[in-house]
């Protein structure tokens, strides 16, 4: 099983290249970065953990520069985002960022779609809260037209591209319905999510890893049902604390890759943090 880690960076942990070395030297499988533009102060959405807001999600690095540190000292570590909100960026903006990270990690990137929880955030962004999941599925669908080999136009409900010349390209090719770098769905287990996993990803990034005894079976058969290749299907459990029980049950549902969480802190830290993963490796 290939073991990933997560991690909130900020202005006050160890930085993208530190980590991102000690990351390859140590053998694990790749780095995933979370999002948060910013957090307003004034706000009503709580925290979906309960409590006080972590300080570091007001602190969070810009996940596609931090990774392209991470890119530039690294040869062979994976690089993702957990999530990226599709929803609150300009499509064309982000396509060009993913196919640029894509090309010059030479294909180690992975993108982790969200629909976020802060309503205010999205609300800066000019995201109407109720229109999050389909203004993130029409986004999707205009970078797959940027991304495509041809120039392709693409006309939707929120966003509109001409065929377009748009380099470089996204390494890997197109797979079924799907265009673009390695690309999985993250949310709580439900009709409509399973829905957009298999219209346009490769799988699903399930935060905290719980139910999947119960989920992953729906998920399977709704992945079929759509036409979708069975073998093909990636379930990537996210932010996950392990335990030597947990990763076993992971790997009789026939999961082949983890990420695991690392504490938002400085270098001592985290590094004794990732001694600790060690032995899951």
């Amino acid at each position: 099983m290939r073991i990933a880690v997560t991690i909130f960076l900020t202005d006050e942990t160890i930085a993208p290249v530190r980590l991102a070395r000690e990351l390859e030297a140590r053998g694990f499988a790749g780095l995933y970065l979370p999002e948060h533009t910013h957090i307003p102060v004034e706000r009503t959405t709580p925290y979906p953990a309960g409590g006080d807001l972590p300080r570091e999600y007001g602190r969070t690095l810009d996940p596609f520069v931090a990774l392209g540190q991470a890119a530039a000292v690294t040869e062979n570590l994976g690089l993702g985002t957990g999530i990226t909100l599709v929803a609150q960026h300009d499509p064309i903006d982000l396509a060009k960022q993913i196919a640029t990270l894509d090309h010059l990690s030479g294909g180690r990137f992975t993108l982790g779609v969200g629909f976020g929880w802060n309503v205010e955030e999205a609300a800066d962004h000019g995201v109407r809260w109720r229109d999050r999941r389909e203004l993130g599925r029409d986004r999707m669908a205009l970078m797959r037209a940027l991304w495509a080999d041809e120039p392709t136009a693409y006309e939707g409900e929120f966003g509109s591209v001409r065929a377009s010349s748009a380099y470089p390209k996204p390494v890997q090719k197109p797979r079924g319905p799907v265009a673009g770098p390695r690309t999985l769905i993250g949310g709580a287990a439900g009709p409509k999510l399973f829905a957009h996993i298999t219209e346009y990803a490769d799988g699903w990034l399930p935060i905290g890893g719980r139910g999947l005894t119960e989920s992953l079976p729906v998920l399977r058969s709704v992945w079929a049902d759509a036409g979708r290749d069975p073998a093909a299907l990636q379930v990537v459990p996210y932010a996950v604390f392990p335990t030597p029980g947990k990763l076993a049950h992971y790997a009789e549902l026939g999961i082949e890759e983890v990420v695991v969480q690392l504490p938002p802190a400085g270098e001592a830290e985290v590094l004794g943090a990732l001694d600790a993963y060690a032995e899951y490796l």
